[in-house]
Formats: structure tokens, C-alpha cells, sequence
């Protein structure tokens, strides 16, 4: 009798390693779309009114996007034109491609905000006294593993997409369409905690394209122009499996293949997995939505603690209740890796971090009008973001 084949899922593994992956969407993804419309106009209310309030969700399929939520502002925004140049920007510029932004039908819905929540977070409050847009629980995570602080799975799977969109715009891409889906597995062991890659596992890359290419062409081109310039040569071997346009002929993408919704890629912008999540997203809400600041500001600490040395690796948590500016609670978990106790560590955040949401805001210059560029490849581990800037910590 012949021996069973040995599952892909375990080839490679050694004894004492795991296995763990994330995912990443490209600009073109449907959810990704509203993601980024709705940082959209988020950064054209800012870029008139630094205060403006707003909640401001998308809904897109074939042939349309409704933007709908609560916003108060004085801006004057024309949105039917913010809400086209997004589009146009993610590169839906002809039918032939599932959507234009020239003849999509845009739809709006958008009402004040709510007075009742307006007097309980910032009415007539000073900057340090605002409080917290809605309760909720937010996660910061950070890791050594990647000079970023980020897991690898998620640099690299955002690596490989962002490297897709430079060759489409380019031109050394002809072929490429603006919707496509990346995701890597990658074996790890823990060391005292420590998490540590040892190699690619699994690749997988899925991209819209024009009909005229061939699968083996667009597979050429992905191994040799994407997968061989994101991913150091180090983590691939002779056993890492790629799987690439594995669905086969990908032509038809974006809102005309699947619905697209604000919010429904939390876990590709945070941590692709790592850490944990509160379940609140990030775009469409300006900051004293602590769904975003706290976030960030989690973010904020957990880089700083890792970059400090205080520890290899740190999950921070953070809560709050509506219209109170203190947190409710701040936990920290070094797992294991601390170079002091985690309750010491904790008394180190709470000296060095004021996390009311007016603070952050100064702190991280969070009124600024430019959300929509953390909308796609996630909104941590790029040092463009303030929060991704390590604070010098005061330790006694």
C-alpha cells in the first residue's frame, strides 16, 4: 500500500514551529474602495474645518457607491467630485474595467450628527477635556521580528500588493487591473516568547486582469516582478508553495464581482491577524472616534515599549466609555518578553502616554486631512504616520 500524501498544509514544519498567515487587499477590492472614499471625504471635510465631526460609511456594487453616516461641518464639500477623483485615483477608469468613475451612480446620504452625542463628547469642552466619541476596546500590537515592528505575514502581504500597484500604474504591468488579494504564511517558532520567522511557507496572489493575457504569463510576471522583489530571498526555499491566480481567469473585479462595504477589513489594516481587535474600523471617522485615535495611540505605545527594549513583543489595550475622557482601563501583556514586569511596564505607559482623546489628537496631529493614504496597506508599520514615530520614554 502506498504511503498518504503528506498535506501541504504541514510540509516543511519542523516540531517545534507553527504556522500563521495573513491576508492584504489591493486599492481595487470593493471593501478597500469604500475604505478609502470614505477617508476621502473624512480628509475633504478637515482640509476646510480641522473640527469637523464625522461618521461617514460607503456601500458600492456594480455601477455605484452611496456614501451615508453623520457629519457636521462648515466645509462646503462637493462630494459627487471627491467621491469620482477617489475612484478615478484607484485606477476605475473605463467600463471595461467593472466600474468608471466618470458613469458610476453616486449616491449620498448623509445627515448632522446626532445633538445628544455632540454635547456629551466636545460641546463647549476644552482640548484636554473631550471625551470619548463612544465606548469601546481598542488593541495596539508590536513586534521585533520586522524593522517595521510589524508581523511579517502582514509586511509582506502588504509589500506584495502595493508592489502590484506600482508596476499597473507604471505600465511595466499592462495587463493588471485595480482589484487584487495577496496572502503569506509564514513558519514560526517562539522563543521565551519571542516569535521568530524561520521561513515563507505559502504564497498566494489573486489580481484582477485585461482578457488579454495568458494565466502563464501573468504567473511569470507575479513570481519574477512581485514575489521575488517583496520577499527576501532568505525566507523562500525549494519548499515554499505559491499559489497564484488560483481561481484561474480573473476579469471580472471590483463592485461588479463582489459588494464592497466600509469596514470589513479590520484585521488587513491592523495586525493581519497578530495581537487582537476591538472590532471598531478606522476610515470614515475623524478622531474623537476613539475607534481610531485609541488605536493609533495603542499602536503608539506598543512601538515605543518594543523599540525602547523594554520588551520583544507587546499587545496593549485600551478602553472607554462615551463622553468620559479618561480611559476606563489600560492593560498590557508582554508575553513574556519584558524586561521588567508587566505591571512595571504598565506604570511606564501610564507616566509617559496621556491617552484622553483631546490629548491624542494634539499628540498625534490627528486633525490633519490625511487619512485616505492610511485607507490601503494598512495603518500601521509605515513611518510616514505620527504614531508610528517611538516616543522617548521617561522611565523613573
Amino acid at each position: 500500500m502506498s504511503e498518504p500524501q503528506r498535506s501541504t498544509s504541514t510540509r516543511g514544519l519542523h516540531n517545534d514551529t507553527f504556522l500563521f498567515t495573513s491576508e492584504s487587499v489591493g486599492e481595487g477590492h470593493p471593501d478597500k474602495i469604500c475604505d478609502q472614499v470614505s477617508d476621502a471625504v473624512l480628509d475633504a471635510c478637515l482640509e476646510q474645518d480641522r473640527f469637523s465631526k464625522v461618521a461617514c460609511e460607503s456601500a458600492t456594487k456594480t455601477g455605484m457607491i452611496m456614501v451615508f453616516g453623520e457629519i457636521s461641518t462648515n466645509a462646503r464639500i462637493d462630494y459627487q467630485t471627491v467621491i469620482r477623483n477617489c475612484i478615478k485615483r484607484i485606477g476605475y477608469d473605463d467600463s471595461s474595467k467593472g466600474f468608471d468613475y466618470k458613469t458610476c451612480n453616486v449616491l449620498v446620504a448623509l445627515e448632522e450628527q446626532c445633538s445628544e452625542i455632540a454635547q456629551a463628547v466636545h460641546e463647549g469642552k476644552k482640548e484636554e477635556d473631550i471625551g470619548a466619541g463612544d465606548q469601546g476596546l481598542m488593541f495596539g500590537y508590536a513586534t521585533d521580528e520586522t524593522e517595521e515592528l510589524m508581523p511579517l505575514t502582514v509586511v509582506l502581504a502588504h509589500g506584495m500588493n502595493r508592489r502590484l500597484a506600482e508596476l499597473r500604474r507604471s505600465g511595466e504591468l499592462p495587463w493588471a487591473r485595480p482589484d487584487s488579494k495577496t496572502q503569506v504564511t509564514v513558519e514560526y517558532r517562539i522563543i521565551n516568547g519571542r516569535t521568530i520567522p524561520i521561513r515563507v511557507h505559502t504564497v498566494v496572489i489573486s489580481i484582477q486582469h485585461s482578457p488579454d493575457v495568458t494565466n502563464e504569463q501573468i504567473k511569470k510576471d507575479l513570481q519574477e516582478k512581485v514575489i521575488k522583489k517583496v520577499i527576501p530571498n532568505e525566507y523562500l526555499d525549494e519548499h515554499t508553495i505559491y499559489h497564484l491566480q488560483p481561481s484561474g481567469r480573473f476579469i471580472i473585479g471590483g463592485p461588479q464581482s463582489d459588494a464592497g462595504l466600509t469596514g470589513r477589513k479590520i484585521i488587513v489594516d491592523s495586525y493581519g491577524g497578530w495581537g487582537a481587535h476591538g472590532g471598531g474600523c478606522f476610515s470614515g471617522k475623524d478622531c474623537t472616534k476613539v475607534d481610531r485615535s485609541g488605536a493609533y495611540a495603542a499602536r503608539w505605545i506598543a512601538k515605543s515599549l518594543v523599540a525602547a527594549k523594554l520588551c520583544y513583543r507587546v499587545l496593549i489595550q485600551v478602553s472607554y466609555a462615551i463622553g468620559i475622557a479618561e480611559p476606563v482601563s489600560i492593560h498590557i501583556d508582554t508575553y513574556g518578553t519584558g524586561t521588567k514586569p508587566d505591571d512595571e511596564l504598565l506604570k511606564i505607559v501610564v507616566r509617559n502616554f496621556d491617552l484622553r482623546p483631546g490629548i491624542i489628537i494634539r499628540d498625534l496631529n490627528l486633525r490633519e486631512p490625511w487619512f485616505q493614504k492610511t485607507a490601503c496597506y494598512g495603518h500601521f508599520g509605515r513611518s510616514e504616520f505620527p504614531w508610528e514615530q517611538p516616543k522617548a520614554l521617561e522611565m523613573h
